[in-house]
């Protein structure tokens, strides 16, 4: 897309600096909340992708990650994540935006939508669907921390081409390398904790809006019975299976990525080429 329609900016929202970029299209707007260690400039390939089609989307850093706020005067936790989002939303006067959320941020999205109007509806992309009393989120945290510790050393790019790593395809991986040290290792702990600790099945439950739950089968984040509690803890849940994808499916399985969004997605206003 053209450049004229990349932007960015910060929002002084829920009281810290959050960072956001944007790909202007002239549809309904489209928030992305990004994963645990994935700042905004790693979707602003999908977000292209996506204001091509004629969406106007956005894309935050979630604190503590990217340009946003970080330090060790701030809270890392889910509850502050979704005031944050939901301050955002305010800041940037979005009202009842689709919220794509991956991973973490999926979770963010769905503790905002429990207890608030803010969102008109949540696409969850791959969420980790640990809770208290169930099995752990089976990527370690070890695994991310090394990946972070590596990046602010300044040995990102090496770690993520080493054997074992799954691998990102070019620029994506270089730009993987650069932005995760702008990463507060403390995010990890935080996010994880409440991985544990908090109850996503409550939270899709209890959302004011549609929610679809998108599965990467090839992941393993999301097993059968994992998959069964949230169409329990929600009827009318929309499930979409990504056959063969990845968990950093956004990178991974690009296209299949955006097969799914423009399927889940309302329908945008494709841009004059």
């Amino acid at each position: 897309m053209s450049n004229q329609h990349i932007d960015g900016g910060h929002f002084r929202a829920n009281g810290i600096r959050q960072h956001y970029l944007r790909c202007k299209g002239q549809g309904a707007p489209v928030v992305i909340v990004p994963g645990i260690v994935s700042p905004a400039a790693l979707w602003m390939h999908v977000a292209e992708a996506l204001a091509d089609d004629g969406h106007d989307v956005w894309v935050v850093d979630v604190r503590g990650r990217g340009l946003s706020e970080q330090g060790p005067q701030l809270d890392y936790g889910l509850d502050v994540c979704a005031d944050d989002l939901q301050a955002f939303l305010a800041a940037a006067g979005l009202q009842s935006p689709a919220v794509v959320g991956h991973s973490m941020g999926a979770r963010i999205g769905a503790r905002l939508a429990a207890r608030s109007t803010a969102i008109g509806s949540l696409i969850m992309l791959d969420p980790p669907a640990s809770a208290p009393g169930t099995r752990p989120y089976p990527i370690p945290a070890e695994r991310t921390i090394a990946m972070v510790e590596a990046a602010r050393r300044g040995e990102g790019d090496a770690y993520l081409r080493r054997p074992g790593v799954a691998p990102w395809p070019e620029p994506l991986l270089r730009q993987r390398a650069q932005w995760m040290a702008s990463c507060d290792p403390r995010v990890i702990e935080a996010a994880y904790r409440d991985f544990h600790e908090q109850d996503i099945y409550d939270d899709v439950a209890r959302a004011n809006c549609e929610v679809t739950l998108v599965v990467a089968t090839a992941s393993g984040v999301i097993n059968q019975e994992e998959l069964a509690r949230f169409q329990q803890s929600r009827p009318d849940l929309r499930v979409v299976r990504a056959e063969g994808a990845a968990h950093q499916l956004q990178a991974e399985n690009t296209d299949l990525c955006l097969r799914v969004l423009r399927q889940v997605l309302p329908k945008g206003v494709r841009q004059a080429s």
